[in-house]
């Protein structure tokens, strides 16, 4: 199949590794320093717990034109980047494109895809993590590789295609019949913990002392499901709803060891991304009258520091 991965960070970077290593013919896209490593090194990844280094050779383009023409177009970014490609995605030919990263407007986004033609949109998160390193080397930090997919409108009218992309590798995709509200419900978790992070300068050490901050974080998550709730989401999965509310000291408590980990110094993270996921939360917020103090209280520090920085 000819496929394209149009971003090429560590996400966009390991889902090329395994549509290559299943027999595909893929295309990444990427500009400036990054295009350059991918042409001359390759695609360099360092498997974190596998402990194993692959090279793989991929196609590289640094414009998508209206008529190239793929079977399946990954989109794999940050949520505040998404805006400035969906035009460029709109006036594309090719019918089937799946949006992967944290979202918090799905179907805004899939109104704007769709402005033009008729287009199979699809929504996923890619279960995986990482950094990439200044020589271009991803370092991916995975169990096995998995994405979360799903439609906005029932069902996947293109998953023979998805899952002929995927049949020669050990990659597993897993459909969720509500994929917003499987959104939506990580941004409330992902937002909180990366607050933490961005206060503490990163400093996962630190974070995992900052017993008022992490504490505010759970207080944050319950505030954040609540509010979800009121508008009809389905938290997804359940059992996060349930721990966060009904067993705060152990939510809190397996905050601070997670943070002790080793490799979760090898997370990266954009607080960029998070100042964006909180506007558009924001906009939920102003359809409830649902009370969000710790989420408040954790945007005006996070933002503070965040405007102050910029």
């Amino acid at each position: 199949m000819r496929i394209l991965v149009y971003g090429a960070g560590v996400l966009g970077s390991y889902l090329a590794h395994v549509l290559v290593r299943g027999g595909n013919e893929v295309t990444v896209l990427a500009r400036g320093k990054r295009a350059e490593q991918l042409e001359t090194k390759g695609l360099v990844i360092r498997h974190y717990f596998q402990r194993r280094n692959t090279v793989d050779e991929v196609n590289v383009i640094r414009e998508l034109a209206a008529d190239d023409l793929y079977d399946l177009i990954f989109v794999v970014m940050k949520y505040n980047d998404f805006p400035t490609v969906l035009p460029i995605l709109a006036d594309n030919q090719s019918s089937n494109i799946v949006m992967v990263g944290n979202n918090a407007d799905p179907l805004g986004m899939q109104d704007i895809l769709q402005a033009k033609m008729k287009k199979n949109v699809i929504f996923g998160f890619q279960l995986s993590g990482g950094l990439r390193e200044e020589s271009g080397r991803i370092i991916c930090i995975r169990g096995g590789g998995q994405m979360v997919l799903g439609s906005l409108h029932g069902e996947i009218s293109i998953k023979p295609t998805l899952e002929n992309a995927f049949k020669n590798v050990k990659y597993k995709l897993a459909y969720h019949e509500e994929m917003d509200a499987w959104l939506k419900s990580h941004i409330v978790t992902i937002v909180a913990l990366n607050s933490v992070s961005f206060l503490n300068d990163g400093d996962l050490n630190q974070v995992s002392k900052d017993k008022k901050r992490l504490k505010l974080a759970v207080d944050m998550m319950d505030e954040g499901f609540k509010l979800l709730e009121k508008l009809n989401y389905t938290i997804t999965p359940a059992s996060q709803v349930n721990l966060v509310r009904k067993h705060k000291q152990v939510v809190y408590y397996g905050l601070k060891m997670i943070h002790k980990l080793p490799f979760m110094k090898l997370i990266d993270g954009s607080f960029h991304e998070i100042a964006a996921l909180f506007e558009s939360f924001n906009k939920l917020k102003s359809q409830t009258n649902v009370a969000t103090p710790h989420w408040d209280e954790m945007e005006k520090q996070a933002m503070s520091k965040f405007v102050g920085q910029k």
